[in-house]
């Protein structure tokens, strides 16, 4: 009588033989019973064939050996396929290929079986199919924390190149690579929490999905800059998903840009408003970077000097002389209609003319106490500008 070593062997010998018809057969069911196995290229095809026979082959070896476990064995499997297969194969999609695998090779059990060996290449098989499906599972998961690292990495890379103004067509590889498809962009800057800067980024990234946005984000020291696509009209409605992930103090919002190359833009009106903003200690949070032009140009920042010259001096001046006496005068007169009226010897009908074309041409109402400082801002901005050059 036959013992457990004999059916052994010569069921090893059946598995041998039949390999190459296993392989076949399992390649075919894949094509019958699963359509994303259709839907892909030739090549991926190919290559999911090769993870296939690789796992048939690997069973055959593991019987021979009396299934004795190796850690190798789901390098042995899954190591036949290139990196990028991984990619374009998920987890749940390496699960139905093991199912179809093993279902091809127990519908031939009783012809792959040594006479009496049924229950053994069975229980076999079920043991096989454990181990290759635990394999799989710590395969996946090092390849994702793998191409986890690597994404950081990449969006940290994007975030530093955007704040230096190093904008090139990289720069949009990169971001697609991370899965960017956004255009409208905004940048929000403020203060880093205390967590540990991949919890943070972990949580911005939760947020964003939630609000179903693109976003890239960094961590650089004690800032946290959040750069946000699919920017509607209103970058600060975009904003508000992302700005209790700051820590405490203020967050500064950039203006609305068209695309990732447009970015840095937004980037540096975002980190000089963070830098001023302290000028402005009821601020609100999250605040545009636009609504602190006139605490930047204080502190400094020439893209605020210059577009209050440009976008709010110029126009004015443009507009005539009476205009900018009226607006210097009504602010100097602590915004009184009366008072102004009295010194330009005009109506105050005319002084609220005049004040509402200031409105028109810059986007301020004088009477209001932020736009007013603005406005003195820029006149003394224009008047310097203005000034002779050899004085």
């Amino acid at each position: 009588m036959k013992n457990d070593r004999d059916i052994r062997e010569q069921t090893t010998e059946r598995l041998e033989q039949a390999m190459g018809s296993l392989g076949t057969a399992a390649t075919a069911s894949m094509e019958e019973r699963l359509p994303w196995f259709r839907a892909m290229s030739a090549e991926y095809r190919s290559w999911v064939g090769l993870v296939a026979q690789a796992g048939i082959a690997g069973f055959v070896e593991w019987f021979k050996h009396k299934e004795k476990i190796r850690p190798a064995i789901a390098g042995e499997v899954f190591g036949t396929a290139p990196r990028e297969l991984m990619r374009a194969v998920r987890l749940q999609q390496t699960v139905e290929i093991v199912r179809v695998v093993i279902d091809v090779v127990e519908a031939q059990v009783n012809e792959l079986a040594a006479p009496g060996g049924e229950t053994q290449l069975r229980e076999a098989i079920l043991r096989y199919t454990r181990e290759v499906a635990f394999g799989a599972a710590q395969v996946y998961a090092r390849a994702a924390e793998t191409r986890g690292a690597w994404d950081a990495r990449l969006e940290a890379l994007i975030v530093d190149a955007l704040l230096r103004g190093e904008v090139d067509e990289s720069l949009h590889s990169w971001a697609a690579a991370l899965g960017w498809a956004s255009t409208s962009v905004a940048v929000m800057a403020g203060h880093t929490p205390d967590d540990e800067p991949e919890a943070i980024i972990d949580d911005i990234r939760i947020a964003s999905r939630r609000a179903r946005v693109d976003v890239l984000a960094g961590v650089q020291g004690s800032r946290l800059i959040i750069i946000v696509g699919g920017v509607e009209e209103d970058p600060l409605a975009a904003a508000k998903p992302f700005t209790a992930k700051f820590g405490s103090g203020p967050v500064v919002v950039g203006p609305r840009v068209e695309d990732l190359y447009a970015a840095t833009g937004s980037a540096r009106a975002a980190l000089a408003g963070l830098q001023a903003v302290p000028g402005w200690p009821d601020a609100p949070r999250p605040v545009l970077a636009g609504a602190l032009l006139a605490e930047r140009a204080l502190d400094g920042d020439q893209d605020a000097r210059a577009y209050l010259v440009e976008e709010v001096y110029e126009p004015l001046r443009a507009a005539g002389a009476p205009l900018l006496d009226t607006l210097t005068t009504y602010l100097e007169q602590g915004s009184s209609l009366e008072a102004t009226a009295r010194l330009l010897f005009v109506h105050p009908n005319t002084v609220r003319y005049r004040l509402r074309r200031v409105t028109e041409l810059t986007g301020y109402v004088p009477a209001d106490g932020r736009a007013a400082f603005t406005l003195r801002i820029a006149l003394v901005l224009g008047r310097y500008a203005s000034r002779p050059v050899n004085l």
